[in-house]
C-alpha cells in the first residue's frame, strides 16, 4: 500500500522539492498551490494529482483532503508548506498585507491540520510537518509580522504534539534559514552580494522527509547551510520539546 502525502505550496521551491523526494520514495502526492498550473506541472512530473486553491480559505484544505481520499483512499503525510512574507511596515500599517500574511502563514496551517486529522485517524495515524522558519525561534527585525506568524505555528506544533501522539499522529516543524526559493527572489542578489549563504530547496526538503518518517514528535528541526539539521531545545523551559514517541501500534 502506497504512502499518500498532501503538500501545500507545492508549485515551486520547498514544496516541489518535497514532492519530488517523497514520490521518489514511492509516495503518492496530492499537491495544493494558489498557482494551479505550477502545481499541475509538478504533479505530472511526480505522478500525483493537483489542486488550485488559497490556503487562507478554510474550504481549500477540506477540498485537498477530499481529493486525497477520493483518489487514493487514505492520507499518511501532510506537509503544510505554503507561506508568504509579511512585508508590513509598522509605521505605515497595511491591513490587507497583514491579513494576507496571517491568513496564509497561520490560518493555512490551522485549517490544514484541522482538515487532515480525520483522514489521518481513519488511515491509522501519520505525520504532519509544518514549514516554519528560524524566524519562528528568534526575532527577525527585518520582517516582524512574518516572525510573529512563524512563532505562532511553532507554538501550535509544540502544543499539539502530546495529544496527537496518543492517536499515533506525529507533528513537527522545520525551521530553515533563508532559502533560495521564489519567496526570497527579490532579495536574492542582496544575499549573494553580501556573501550570505542561501539554503537550496532540496536541503530543506531532505529535512522535511526525515521529519515525515521520524519516530518521535514535537521536534523543531533547525536547517542551516552546510550543517546537519538539529532539533532545537528551549533551555530551562518546561513542556513538550520533541523527542516524544507515539504509542506503539
Amino acid at each position: 500500500m502506497s504512502t499518500v502525502a498532501l503538500i501545500t505550496g507545492a508549485a515551486s521551491g520547498i514544496g516541489a522539492a518535497v514532492a519530488r523526494r517523497l514520490s521518489a520514495g514511492g509516495a503518492k502526492c496530492v499537491l495544493l498551490d494558489l498557482d494551479g498550473d505550477g502545481a499541475g506541472r509538478v504533479a505530472e512530473e511526480v505522478g500525483g494529482v493537483a489542486l488550485a486553491g488559497d490556503v487562507s480559505a478554510e474550504e481549500t484544505s477540506r477540498r485537498a483532503v477530499e481529493l486525497a481520499e477520493r483518489t487514493y483512499g487514505r492520507l499518511d503525510l501532510v506537509h503544510l508548506n505554503a507561506g508568504v512574507t509579511g512585508g508590513v511596515d509598522m509605521n505605515a500599517f497595511d491591513l490587507a498585507r497583514y491579513r494576507r500574511a496571517v491568513g496564509v502563514n497561520v490560518d493555512g496551517v490551522v485549517f490544514g491540520v484541522a482538515a487532515a486529522l480525520p483522514l489521518l485517524r481513519r488511515s491509522g495515524g501519520g505525520a504532519i510537518v509544518v514549514t516554519a522558519s528560524l524566524a519562528g525561534l528568534v526575532g527577525y527585525d527585518g520582517d516582524p509580522i512574518y516572525t510573529m506568524t512563524k512563532h505562532a505555528v511553532v507554538g501550535l506544533v509544540r502544543a499539539l504534539a502530546p495529544p496527537l501522539a496518543k492517536e499515533r499522529i506525529r507533528i513537527s516543524a522545520v525551521c530553515p534559514g533563508f532559502t533560495d526559493t521564489p519567496l526570497v527572489a527579490e532579495a536574492r542578489e542582496l544575499f549573494v552580494g553580501a556573501g550570505f549563504p542561501l539554503l537550496e530547496a532540496d536541503e530543506v526538503a531532505a529535512a522535511v522527509e526525515s521529519a515525515c518518517y521520524a519516530d518521535d514528535t514535537g521536534n523543531l528541526l533547525v536547517v542551516q547551510p552546510g550543517r546537519q539539521p538539529v532539533a532545537y531545545r528551549y533551555a530551562g523551559v518546561p513542556g513538550p520539546v520533541g523527542g516524544q514517541r507515539p504509542p506503539s501500534p
